[in-house]
């Protein structure tokens, strides 16, 4: 069966695969994002969907003081002993954590602190130690890949933390996990940056703490060489072993919006490419160490496609995030609906705003909306960060109801076009391909156009970060008193 990659589309960096009773798990970073760290479930390492969320409560995670693509970086998962592990790192408060649960789909628990330096960390259960790593500092002061042996229960440190590992000379060594693989142990790393050089790295040793010895002919996996390809950024990557016996790398990698414009604004995807073990024991990957954008996976089964999202065939509690910890009181979810209440906090601030969004995951889009306000101002928002949005809007003023296009680009804000409406209420439109946003107002049938932004001012090469596109709606009054009432979402994509 030939697959398309990425396999998981839009704003799912940093991928960590397990299996577990006969299927696959996938978790993601979220960085400023709540719920944090989505968990997917697979039967075939090609399709995904989402079941749960690790992150689902305040106490597990600071993000009040977080700033945008700080936070919840890199996360691990494992399955041992009948429980699944993820360990991750917020950034922001320099901790590492890990909470584990016995049912997937469920709660997950609260965090157990780590102390060791660094982020990226991983775990490695083995002949009945726990061993847990990351890129960092060790407890003498020299960097690299870090790892302590730990109590998996309380996290305490049993022994100290010690460098196993420095790489093969690349920047920006990071991502670390260990495998042990028939008389093997496997460091598999990231180097060169999460741009456009990055790439995946390997060594391998007899024990867990080595000594390592680099694979030859390093890096195993990059396409930072392959000038006008769409799929850039290739790195990060996780092994897993399919239920034939194949091998394979869960990896992020971006989509570039064409093939001489090296922007990136969908954010770092999943992918998934093939790994081949050779019979002296080292493996190689991809088409010449290459990630391309189709393979051949063994099993009998379609790759499905979602092209088309609404209230109704999402799910609030899985898919849709909010700006940080969101005061809950100014959200109303109903059937075929979602109330927002205004606040003074705007999408202009690192803080939480009235906003819930969804990923953006493919370019060519069709996003449109119902709104009514009463005060104040809400709408679209195709949202990278608080310095780089594009807004469809309708507000209340002394003049009247208005529809209004904001462009804003870094400290740029642009009002495009404002159009006087006669009612308190229209359709938002906007309709987007690899290069634009042209924003849009429907009242009486009849199609007003807003403005026009393009995507690369949103892209990580302009507004730097790690995250990417998210489809938002939101709700602003300085007066902390109006609603609005959203319905008739839908979002649909042209492949």
């Amino acid at each position: 069966m030939k697959y398309t990659n990425p396999i998981i589309k839009g704003f799912y960096p940093d991928p960590s695969v397990c299996s577990a009773n006969g299927k696959y798990y996938l978790v993601t970073s979220t960085m400023q994002y709540f719920p944090g760290v989505p968990v997917f479930e697979s039967e075939n390492l090609v399709n995904w969907v989402q079941v749960g969320n690790c992150l689902t409560r305040k106490s597990q995670v600071e993000l009040d003081t977080v700033e945008s693509s700080a936070g919840v970086f890199a996360p691990t998962i494992r399955f041992f002993d009948g429980r699944f592990y993820m360990t991750t790192t917020n950034s922001t408060t320099r901790q590492h954590f890990i909470v584990w649960t016995d049912d997937i789909t469920g709660q997950w628990s609260e965090p157990i602190i780590i102390d060791q330096d660094g982020i990226d960390p991983s775990l490695l259960f083995d002949n009945g130690k726990v061993y847990f790593m990351s890129n960092g500092c060790d407890d003498f002061g020299v960097s690299g890949v870090v790892q302590c042996e730990i109590d998996i229960d309380t996290g305490e440190k049993l022994t100290p933390s010690r460098c196993i590992w420095q790489g093969t000379g690349g920047r920006y060594l990071e991502a670390p996990h260990l495998y042990h693989i028939n008389d093997y142990y496997y460091l598999v790393a990231a180097e060169g940056g999460t741009e456009y050089g990055h790439m995946v790295t390997y060594a391998r040793g007899n024990s867990p703490y080595g000594p390592f010895v680099n694979y030859d002919k390093n890096p195993v996996l990059t396409n930072r060489n392959l000038g006008g390809f769409e799929i850039q950024g290739v790195g990060h990557g996780d092994l897993i072993q399919g239920k034939d016996g194949s091998w394979h790398l869960i990896h992020l990698g971006f989509r570039q919006i064409g093939q001489w414009s090296p922007f990136h604004h969908l954010g770092r995807e999943t992918f998934l490419t093939p790994v081949f073990f050779g019979d002296d024991g080292w493996f190689s990957a991809g088409k010449d160490g290459t990630t391309d954008a189709q393979y051949e996976i063994s099993g009998d089964f379609t790759q499905s496609q979602r092209l088309f999202y609404t209230f109704d065939n999402t799910s609030f509690d899985l898919e849709w995030l909010y700006l940080r910890h969101p005061n809950e009181k100014n959200y109303t979810i109903g059937e075929n609906k979602v109330i927002l209440k205004g606040s003074d906090i705007s999408l202009d601030m690192p803080l939480s705003p009235t906003f819930i969004g969804i990923r953006q995951t493919d370019f060519k889009a069709t996003i449109t909306c119902d709104i009514e306000i009463d005060e104040g101002e809400a709408g679209i928002t195709i949202y990278m960060d608080e310095s780089h949005h594009f807004d469809a809007a309708i507000r209340k003023t002394e003049r009247g109801i208005q529809a209004v296009g904001k462009l804003n680009v870094g400290s740029i804000k642009h009002i495009a076009n404002v159009i006087e409406l006669t009612e308190n209420h229209a359709k938002l439109i906007i309709i987007s391909d690899n290069y634009n946003y042209n924003l849009y107002v429907n009242e009486a049938d009849e199609k007003h156009l807003l403005g026009s932004g393009q995507s690369k001012y949103l892209s990580s090469e302009v507004a730097c970060g790690f995250t990417g596109v998210i489809i938002g709606l939101y709700s602003y009054d300085k007066d902390n008193k109006s609603q609005a009432v959203f319905t008739n979402f839908k979002c649909e994509y042209e492949l």
